[in-house]
């Protein structure tokens, strides 16, 4: 199955849609049977108890996007590690044909990459992260005073996290007590791989074959391109506040597409959220500006994001 539906899976989607969403079997020719298939095994379509019913394509390609930037990641460091990887080789062909001659010492091994603790030592400039532990806390916890050192050294401390990491209130004070020092904080509810970028010149992922260590690379192509989906996500993303007392972030993001005048129902399909989950963040702003109607919010949030 290719990456993308083709012309029959698409028409066949377009028809669920122009149905309300849903297709009847009556409504499927037999011929149409591996198609249906072929969309319920990419999430289109959900088998329902009357039919089929159309799902939102984002999440589709927003997962898809993931698999492929993760897939596209893994080749380039595979493509800067091959030629060190095969230096032992070459080297025993080289001593094969070399000429006879008195014995020279064979070449050093590839240096072993440097430790986050030394690559911090020596950044200079900026650092971009992002976060997707299954306990935040307790990693902020562990990187503070490492992460506070970066930061009255002057340099920039750029991270990106999950959303669920402020609603863990020991994770949030973290947050906030790298906030206070200048560090730029932002959650993003998307996929998004997990990377650390040194000056924009050296950057560590997950190693393929143990997620728990770290991949060095400094191939300037293959940092450049993980710094430009840094940026990208970075763009993408809302920014956080520690503070208690602030919105959640997908409260901020639902009052933006609120001011920009899109409909609850409108921002409930852009964000890929339930109505019900989109109404109750309204409810949460409601609250927050004393507003009575959803018109009166619109003009609240509109006032505060183009005062």
């Amino acid at each position: 199955m290719t990456d993308e539906p083709g012309p029959a899976e698409r028409a066949l989607y377009l028809a669920a849609v122009r149905g309300g969403g849903r297709l009847l079997p009556e409504d499927l020719a037999p011929d149409d049977r591996p198609t249906v298939a072929a969309l319920v095994a990419r999430g289109l379509l959900t088998p329902a108890p009357t039919g089929y019913t159309a799902a939102n394509p984002s999440a589709l390609g927003d997962r898809i996007g993931a698999e492929l930037r993760h897939r596209a990641t893994r080749l380039l460091v595979h493509a800067e590690r091959l030629p060190g990887a095969l230096r032992p080789l070459a080297h025993a062909y080289e001593e094969l044909h070399r000429p006879s001659g008195p014995a020279t010492a064979p070449e050093d091994a590839a240096a072993v990459p440097p430790c986050i603790s030394e690559l911090l030592a020596g950044c200079r400039e900026e650092l971009l992260a992002t976060h997707s532990d299954p306990h935040p806390a307790e990693v902020l916890r562990r990187t503070l005073g490492q992460d506070l050192t970066l930061l009255r050294r002057g340099c920039a401390l750029r991270t990106l996290h999950r959303p669920a990491t402020l609603d863990d209130p020991d994770a949030r004070l973290q947050l906030a007590l790298r906030s206070r020092q200048g560090a730029h904080l932002r959650v993003l509810d998307e996929p998004y791989e997990q990377v650390l970028v040194f000056d924009r010149a050296v950057a560590v992922i997950p190693a393929a074959e143990d997620p728990d260590r770290g991949a060095v690379v400094t191939d300037p192509t293959t940092v450049g391109y993980l710094v430009a989906h840094f940026e990208r996500d970075w763009a993408r993303a809302t920014p956080a506040d520690p503070d208690p007392d602030a919105p959640h972030p997908t409260t901020v993001r639902i009052g933006r597409l609120l001011a920009r005048g899109l409909t609850q129902r409108a921002v409930a399909l852009r964000l890929g959220l339930s109505e019900r989950t989109v109404a109750a963040h309204i409810s949460r702003l409601r609250d927050r500006y004393g507003a009575r109607t959803l018109f009166h919010l619109g003009w609240h949030l509109r006032g505060e994001h183009h005062g």
